[in-house]
């Protein structure tokens, strides 16, 4: 009997959701012990983009069983009455996870905020503390986004170890953390890993060497097919809106990846929407549970 064929659309709706039924027994386990995991989500402003994101986590929360603590905050909230918060929620016992969500106004300076976290409270992986542990190979919360994306890999059965993953974005919140995740000797990891950037001289050329290819640099479609080659996994991180007169709204969502062209040379690759947005939520569940469980230690 021949092996079965792997699919190839990585499906993050479909594996997200096998994910959060796992997280259920989890956070039923907790609750026999008195425990429920709770996530703070703060927004600052009106930003369309941040408060849709906003709503799917705490809707989110509330379909697992996880408490969910909202706090949407005015523009002009100060930067002095946000830290207040912060700190208000890292003394909260019932509070394990804090969600800062980005872009802040710029009257508030973001790294000041988000390191004002509680590293044990740091579900989105962005103290230094975790950033810290991440390179050194220690436990800690891995970035939601990154760790999403090797899930994704492992889940579906693709090998990283010994392959060359390259990384073309370079930002805090995917590329640095995922090549740390990634090039560390460990169990769905041990890639050689390269990043690329902006001022990556002949980017074709070392993108057609990459075995997996993740594209994360915030420009609508700029992977095209012809700088792939056949074989390849595509995980694409891009979520960007470009007029389409067809369309209800006017826009459609597209990724960071040209689908059709690339579609046809890839092994594998991810759907957007669909792909790892909602392997980014999941992250972000399975990192506040894991604080809840830490907590149960701390008591």
């Amino acid at each position: 009997m021949p092996a079965q064929r792997k699919p190839k659309l990585l499906d993050g709706n479909k594996l997200s959701e096998i994910i959060k039924s796992e997280l259920k027994n989890k956070i039923e386990e907790l609750k026999q012990k008195g425990v429920i995991p709770g996530l703070a989500v703060v927004l600052v402003g009106d930003n369309p983009a941040s408060q849709i994101y906003v709503r799917n986590k705490r809707k989110t929360c509330e379909e697992l069983g996880i408490r969910s603590f909202a706090y949407d905050l005015p523009t002009q909230t100060s930067e002095a009455d946000l830290l207040k918060l912060v700190d208000e929620l890292n003394r909260n016992r019932e509070v394990h996870g804090i969600l800062i969500q980005s872009p802040l106004p710029k009257h508030i300076n973001e790294e000041k905020v988000l390191n004002a976290i509680d590293p044990d409270k740091d579900v989105d992986g962005f103290h230094p503390v975790n950033k810290g542990k991440l390179l050194n190979g220690q436990d800690c919360f891995v970035a939601c986004t990154p760790a999403g994306i090797q899930e994704l890999l492992v889940r579906y059965g693709y090998k990283i170890q010994g392959k060359h993953v390259v990384i073309v974005g370079r930002s805090n919140i995917v590329g640095k953390p995922l090549s740390a995740l990634l090039v560390q000797k460990a169990e769905g990891a041990d890639a050689t890993v390269t990043v690329c950037h902006s001022h990556t001289r002949n980017l074709s050329s070392i993108t057609k060497t990459a075995d997996i290819l993740v594209a994360a640099m915030g420009v609508p479609e700029f992977i095209q097919g012809r700088m792939v080659r056949d074989g390849c996994i595509v995980i694409d991180v891009g979520m960007n809106r470009i007029p389409d007169s067809t369309k209800k709204s006017g826009y459609r969502l597209v990724g960071d990846v040209h689908f059709p062209s690339v579609f046809k040379k890839a092994k594998a690759i991810t759907p957007v929407p669909g792909g790892v947005g909602p392997m980014t939520i999941a992250m972000l569940m399975k990192n506040t549970v894991k604080s809840a469980e830490k907590s149960t230690h701390r008591l």
